[in-house]
């Protein structure tokens, strides 16, 4: 339980700093010149997505291999009692990718925004 409340504090540490990513200026034109200005340093903007994008496929992948080890386990045991639900323990051990794949949806989301 105690790894458990650690990884709830990490991932809720963290988790604000996908939304850097998103609340970066851009730079905007100033209103007094006829010339646009340079554009700002647009480095930090490709980092903070990058580091939103990793948070996103990894925090999503690490929930997803933990909950498909407490399926998988579950269902060995399920299935040593009562062998023929093993079509619903296969049904059940798949639905976690779910996870993953938003967390890779998110990510594609991320990277792509201007």
């Amino acid at each position: 339980m105690r790894k458990l409340m650690i990884l709830a504090l990490l991932s809720l540490t963290l988790l604000p700093l996908v939304t850097i990513a998103l609340a970066q200026d851009h730079g905007a034109a100033p209103a007094n010149e006829a010339q646009p200005a340079a554009p700002a340093n647009n480095n930090s903007v490709v980092i903070w997505k990058a580091l939103g994008a990793a948070l996103a496929i990894g925090i999503s992948a690490f929930a997803t291999a933990w909950a498909q080890s407490r399926i998988g386990s579950a269902a060995a045991g399920a299935m040593a009692e009562k062998p023929e639900i093993g079509g619903v323990m296969i049904v059940l051990e798949a639905l976690p990718e779910t996870i993953i794949i938003l967390g890779f949806v998110i990510a594609i989301m991320i990277v792509g925004m201007k």
